[in-house]
């Protein structure tokens, strides 16, 4: 009971990123511009990939997978960040609330992660095994895939934020960050957290270090494969299919690395809001970017369906 009582009474605000309410006013446009921007250009893959027949495949089906994960991992961050940009008076999250944001954050955060590596398997099978793709890579296989990798990052989420329900805060709530991030909800903690940062770490090298580490397995021997093809042609299309996912994924495993692979006495608040800044504002605009200008499949399909958008009109 004394447990819920202290889950109902604690409250956050976040600290601001500037007292002037004219900077506050300009990082306001630009992160709504960033959220929009977001939402239109994955609603926009994900409606490709629907509608566009030939690009019913493992590699499209995981592409729109990835496209739904960031339209819901920037709607748990933006709304509320946007809010208190635009607030005169500090807005309060509850525990419970931070809670829940943190969550979701780490359980759509961490399966972006992890099926970027399903993709970079995909990949290495389309490339190094093509005549067994239909097989390696079935319907099944797929729908399984992506199945494993949200109950997997969904349990991971649910023991990190049951951690910080469990927490005892007392004195400055005043969370230095815009959103619910565990290391920094965790500096306001007045106890002991050599668990939750031991489980933390755990957890990041899972999510990251793992995933990463077979992403770099599966492209020594994509590249392998690439380099013993004759034809100069074949080796720049087999080159174009990986490339943009290299992008995305030296962009989203590199800021998140910076954050959670690092001692929590090396943590810097200031810090980690600049880099959290990138992964939940910046990168869900540049993935839906970066895969269509490097891809001619996406491109031509998106092609088509605005031609016949304007005939029908």
């Amino acid at each position: 009971m004394e447990s819920e009582n202290h889950t109902r009474r604690t409250h956050f605000h976040f600290h601001p990123f500037s007292t002037l309410p004219e900077v506050q006013l300009l990082i306001f446009w630009a992160f709504l511009i960033l959220y929009l921007l977001s939402l239109l250009g994955n609603s926009a893959v994900v409606l490709i990939v629907h509608t566009e027949r030939s690009l019913h495949t493992p590699m499209y089906f995981f592409l729109a997978n990835l496209a739904v994960l960031e339209i819901a991992y920037s709607c748990v961050i933006a709304p509320l960040t946007l809010v208190n940009l635009l607030s005169v008076r500090k807005v309060s999250i509850s525990l419970a609330g931070c809670g829940t944001q943190m969550f979701f954050f780490i359980f759509l955060g961490g399966a972006d992660c992890v099926l970027l590596s399903v993709m970079a398997y995909d990949r290495y099978v389309a490339i190094c095994h093509p005549l067994r793709y239909t097989v390696l890579m079935s319907w099944r296989v797929c729908v399984s895939l992506v199945t494993g990798t949200l109950s997997m990052t969904c349990l991971f989420g649910i023991q990190l934020s049951i951690l910080v329900l469990h927490l005892p805060f007392c004195g400055n709530n005043e969370i230095n960050h815009f959103f619910c991030d565990f290391p920094a909800v965790m500096k306001l903690a007045c106890s002991d957290t050599h668990v939750h940062q031991t489980t933390l770490f755990i957890i990041s090298a899972v999510i990251l270090t793992v995933p990463f580490s077979f992403v770099c397995i599966s492209y020594t021997f994509i590249v392998t494969a690439i380099l013993r093809i004759r034809s100069v042609a074949g080796r720049q299309r087999a080159f174009s299919t990986c490339s943009s996912h290299l992008m995305v994924v030296l962009l989203q495993y590199g800021c998140g690395s910076l954050i959670y692979l690092r001692p929590s006495s090396s943590y810097s608040s200031e810090e980690g809001r600049v880099v959290s800044v990138v992964y939940t504002f910046v990168t869900p605009v540049l993935n839906p970017l970066i895969y269509s200008m490097r891809n001619k499949e996406l491109k031509n399909a998106l092609s088509k369906i605005l031609r016949k958008k304007v005939l029908s009109q």
